[in-house]
């Protein structure tokens, strides 16, 4: 498969694992339109189911935890995650009332350990500058064993310190997810569902490490291993 540079990222469909590759060339990932986008409701009021948060089975299933059920009432509670890696801690805000699927999702996923003992297998370091990660296998190729919609992307931008999805097109999001570690240009196409409140002092440390160029130049295995160790969630 040829890697080429562009101002888009997706899962690979199918990818030489030696590589932990993501790819994928801007004429062939249209400009995907929001799904819409959830708002919480008052905390005196049921909030109504969102008709975008379905979550369908799909493959890979790696690491499989189940599928989540949406809980619109639960999905509309704000909350921290904090990523803790052997390169220092990440934290960042989920945005609930703009992304509630998406923010479901993750952590439904954290809370069942699904991102634990995991590393983030790719660093972009030119065009784009990204941290990914979300792959428990590692590879760039894995997923939950589910598929959710796109969300938030009416007017999205990606400037340092953006967390959001990585996909293999349109309303494929899984588990895979990035880190902005410096203001970037992209279509917007890849939901937005956080906001770093700590730790892109530390993102800024990886990629100032590099990465080893095996996809494309700019885009490869940070040079710098990023193992996370631990994702918790609290109340924010």
């Amino acid at each position: 498969m040829t890697i080429q540079p562009s101002t888009t990222l997706r899962k690979a469909r199918h990818v030489n694992r030696k590589h932990w590759a993501l790819v994928a060339a801007a004429t062939v990932l249209p400009l995907a339109a929001s799904t819409g986008t959830a708002v919480a409701a008052p905390s005196d009021a049921t909030p109504a189911p969102s008709a975008a948060c379905t979550y369908t089975p799909a493959v890979p299933a790696d690491n499989f935890k189940g599928i989540p059920v949406f809980d619109a009432r639960k999905a509309a509670q704000p909350y921290r995650a904090t990523l803790r890696t052997n390169q220092g801690a990440i934290t960042f805000e989920a945005l609930t009332d703009k992304a509630p699927c998406t923010t479901f999702s993750f952590r439904f996923l954290a809370e069942h350990d699904y991102f634990d003992r995991t590393h983030c297998h790719r660093l972009t370091t030119q065009r784009i500058y990204v941290l990914q990660c979300g792959d428990p296998t590692g590879t760039g190729s894995g997923g939950p064993g589910y598929s959710f919609p796109d969300e938030n992307l009416t007017g999205a931008t990606y400037p340092a310190g953006t967390v959001a999805m990585a996909n293999a097109g349109p309303n494929t999001n899984g588990s895979q997810f990035f880190f902005v570690w410096k203001d970037t240009k992209l279509s917007p196409a890849y939901t937005p569902f956080g906001r770093i409140t700590a730790g892109l002092d530390v993102l800024q440390k990886i990629a100032a490490a590099g990465e080893d160029d095996q996809n494309n130049p700019g885009d490869g295995f940070p040079n710098v291993p990023v193992n996370i160790r631990q994702v918790k969630i609290s109340k924010r």
